[in-house]
């Protein structure tokens, strides 16, 4: 249930963002409503897997939930967009601890030969998560305010809550501890200013200007001070050491180009599926059914092989061939593209994320020592969160010089400064859409269509570094297998 909060409310917004856009500001904000979001999940995620090795993680879970549903209740009374911006970060600093916690869970529990299935049952979950998310966040987008895609989350977190209260049993654990929070407040000031350049660099201002010159010294001395930090302190948010693992170093890195390749990338889709094939907040939703088959189908199909065989290395490999070819067929979407072609196109990516998904958190656990789990999967939760942070502001600030630059060259300069930069207060959503002049509405379908294809074809570039990394992955024997215990493996990879 904490999977499915988690992951409900990645994809509830996506379809109500053109409505929100539209009610609270212009096209250029949607980017930020996402990337707030995730900078705050980003992070926070190695704290709280940190704070769950160190406290114990059933404690630790339930806070997180808590902070979430309090920004997701601030989230919904936002009044404006900067204020949705803020809330929306809050609710990722909970957020964070969603995922990790759900899956440290996973790796106190079940050893990793038989947490194949167990994470592709999560998959599964995730899958569920990504269909009905999107359908319910269009139902309350077409038949109630978009507000209530936040205040869903209430009622299913304190369920959650007290289910995990009542049912979940693990050991208690109280270790001596010193909490590395100059580590965190130096990653967090770091990860922010490499977002915000990102995000601002060539759009909001020059490459070569002082603030973003400004920027990036604070990113690296930031990131330089982290590091000597880590280093130092005798229990680091981030171990540098578990990089020393050649293995977990991969996926750490597969899991970032995954997140900047995929979360960057679709949280376009829903814009374009309203705004150029004029299918409705509800339908919008239906429209990615594809793509969360395929991923259900290849998760739980790769977890049951996993657990049967203890061989998993072919398949990060596997899923990064076919995320390449699923962003080459995203990126020839154009104003014309039928709903069936871009739903087998869809269908492709998700089939590349069954791949991907839960094997690299597998591989990642399994890289580390026992008492480390909780590290291991903040660590590589947050390669992936902050490639998705990467991703969305990267590819957000792509897309808004693509849609200004063909909206210039149909309307003029002008009209586009105040279509695509919301000068003037102007909004593009579908109610104001149908509103335009015929020859206007059509060159904003054009643009957006251009806009979106572009964020796919650059998308490729990342997409393409994801077999070859994974290439080099060795096949370690999974801990817990049939004919050696947890314990003995562990002693022969220490050895």
């Amino acid at each position: 249930m904490a999977m499915l909060l988690a992951m409900l409310d990645n994809v509830i917004v996506g379809t109500a963002m053109p409505r929100i856009v539209g009610d609270l500001g212009g096209v250029d904000h949607l980017s930020w409503v996402v990337t707030a979001y995730v900078l705050g999940t980003t992070v926070s995620t190695p704290l709280w897997g940190k704070l769950g090795d160190l406290y114990g993680r059933k404690t630790v879970f339930m806070t997180s939930i808590v902070l979430f549903l309090v920004g997701s209740m601030l989230c919904g009374v936002a009044q404006s967009m900067p204020e949705l911006i803020g809330f929306r970060a809050f609710q990722g600093l909970g957020a964070g601890g969603l995922m990790v916690g759900a899956m440290s869970v996973i790796g106190d529990l079940v050893p990793p030969r038989e947490r194949g299935k167990y994470q592709g049952q999560f998959a599964a979950v995730m899958a569920i998560a990504m269909v009905g998310g999107p359908l319910v966040g269009g139902f309350i987008t077409d038949h109630a305010d978009w507000r209530w895609a936040f205040f869903v989350n209430l009622p299913l977190g304190g369920a959650a809550l007290v289910l995990l209260a009542l049912r979940l049993h693990l050991p208690k654990r109280r270790t001596e501890h010193r909490i590395d929070w100059l580590g965190a407040l130096l990653l967090s000031i770091g990860v922010t200013a490499l977002v915000l350049i990102t995000t601002w660099g060539g759009n909001q201002y020059a490459w070569g200007s002082a603030e973003i010159r400004g920027l990036g010294i604070v990113a690296v001395v930031s990131l330089v001070f982290f590091v000597l930090v880590e280093r130092r302190h005798p229990e680091p948010i981030v171990p540098l050491g578990v990089f020393a693992n050649r293995n977990f170093t991969l996926v750490a890195l597969v899991g970032f180009l995954v997140g900047f390749a995929m979360f960057g990338a679709i949280t376009f889709l829903p814009l374009y599926q309203q705004i150029v094939q004029g299918a409705s907040a509800t339908n919008s939703g239906l429209l990615l059914l594809p793509m969360m088959g395929g991923l259900l189908v290849t998760s739980l199909a790769v977890g049951r092989i996993i657990t049967k065989t203890g061989r998993y290395r072919v398949f990060p490999v596997i899923g990064g061939v076919v995320m390449i070819g699923a962003m080459l067929l995203l990126a020839q979407l154009d104003a014309h593209t039928s709903k069936l072609e871009s739903g087998a196109y869809m269908a492709v990516l998700g089939l590349g994320m069954g791949f991907l998904m839960q094997t690299t958190m597998l591989i990642a656990q399994n890289s580390v020592e026992l008492k480390d789990i909780g590290v291991a999967s903040s660590t590589a939760t947050f390669a992936r969160s902050i490639g998705g942070a990467f991703g969305v502001s990267v590819f957000g600030a792509i897309f808004n010089h693509k849609l200004h630059a063909l909206l210039g060259e149909r309307l003029g300069t002008a009209a586009a400064d105040k279509m695509a930069a919301g000068g003037g207060g102007a909004r593009i959503d579908p109610s104001t859409l149908a509103q335009l002049p015929a020859p206007v509405r059509t060159a904003v379908v054009d643009a957006i269509a251009g806009a979106t294809s572009s964020v796919f074809l650059w998308s490729t570039a990342a997409a393409v570094a994801i077999p070859l990394l994974a290439f080099f992955i060795r096949e370690v024997a999974l801990r817990g297998g049939p004919t050696e215990s947890a314990e003995r493996t562990l002693v022969a990879q220490e050895g």
